[in-house]
């Protein structure tokens, strides 16, 4: 599914594009250069920091995106004379880029397959498009491997904590967008019961029966039990089956925001969790849709309690004295 919203500041990036015609390249490779900062072109053994969309040339085309994570890809130039890369290729694309530059390109599907002698991949019918944006140029130059690694070691420690400075005011900006009076626990958990429910609160060791959407601050649907949403949303997995999930709380892993935030909630309640990524996934990505530093919101219903058996101790009776 294209993601208009996601990506509108990638996309005012290549507007100036849409006035240019594709340049040809070797091996069926077409291309737009963007932007050209005028800065040196990355060659063999150099590194580049880079914003990437992947698109076939289908419908609903959008195959990968860096902007997702909100953390760049590191790409490796390789020697062109490594097997199975030849002029014209997805190594060769950045060739034509260093630090500063955007450009658009077209990677031919048909010329893949008869260079490699592999089967043509089933991602686009003829083109694969790629919309690349570099950040940082990493030059090998006469540094050693563990140098220069080093480098792009410190540069994404530097990436984590500007992600995780910019937390609390996605967090603001969510709120105050939405128009959202949200109540705080002390761990930092923020919550909107929109219906209250009734009769019992969970507690450690029940079972909770729960309708859930996750999403980020910025709108990004990343997970739900919703068939129809999932669909809308391009998540639908045909082999999932789209119900209620069912898990103990304090037994079963789940993060520390559900495991506290259900406990708040009535049978039958609804509400919005906003929950920080300290009660989240923290400094890691989860899968290929939440970044490191992420706070999360959750819409969730708590269809079901099944309170956990009580435990009793038993004393054996003592054998009756004989008459």
């Amino acid at each position: 599914m294209k993601k208009s919203i996601l990506f509108l500041s990638a996309a005012v990036l290549l507007v100036a594009a849409s006035c240019q015609s594709f340049k040809k390249g070797e091996g069926g490779l077409e291309y737009k250069i963007v932007k050209d900062a005028g800065a040196e072109k990355a060659v063999a053994g150099d590194l580049l920091s880079v914003d990437m969309m992947i698109l076939s040339d289908r419908k609903d085309s959008l195959l990968n995106s860096t902007y997702d994570l909100g953390l760049p890809q590191i790409v490796n130039i390789a020697p062109d004379s490594l097997p199975g890369l030849y002029p014209g290729d997805y190594n060769s694309m950045f060739t034509k880029l260093g630090e500063g530059d955007s450009a658009i390109f077209r990677l031919n599907l048909d010329t893949m397959a008869a260079k490699t002698g592999q089967p043509k991949p089933e991602i686009g019918d003829k083109y694969v498009t790629f919309r690349i944006k570099v950040r940082k140029h990493f030059k090998k130059g006469e540094l050693t491997d563990s140098a220069l690694y080093a480098e792009v070691d410190n540069y994404f420690k530097g990436e984590l904590e500007n992600l995780k400075n910019a937390e609390e005011g996605k967090i603001t900006g969510y709120v105050s967008s939405n128009k959202l009076e949200p109540k705080k626990t002390n761990s930092g958990l923020q919550y909107i019961i929109s219906e209250e429910g009734s009769g019992d609160k969970p507690a450690v060791g029940d079972t909770v029966v729960v309708n859930y959407t996750g999403k980020l601050t910025n709108g990004t649907v990343f997970d739900t039990n919703n068939e129809e949403l999932a669909k809308k949303h391009n998540l639908a997995n045909p082999m999932r089956t789209y119900e209620p999930i069912r898990f103990s709380i304090g037994n079963d892993p789940v993060i520390q925001g559900w495991t506290e935030g259900l406990q708040l909630l009535n049978k039958g309640g609804k509400a919005t969790f906003i929950i920080p990524s300290s009660l989240g996934y923290g400094d890691r990505p989860a899968g290929n849709k939440i970044p490191p530093y992420a706070p999360l919101i959750f819409d969730v219903e708590l269809v079901d309690i099944v309170k956990a058996p009580v435990a009793t101790d038993s004393v054996p009776s003592l054998p009756k004295a004989e008459q």
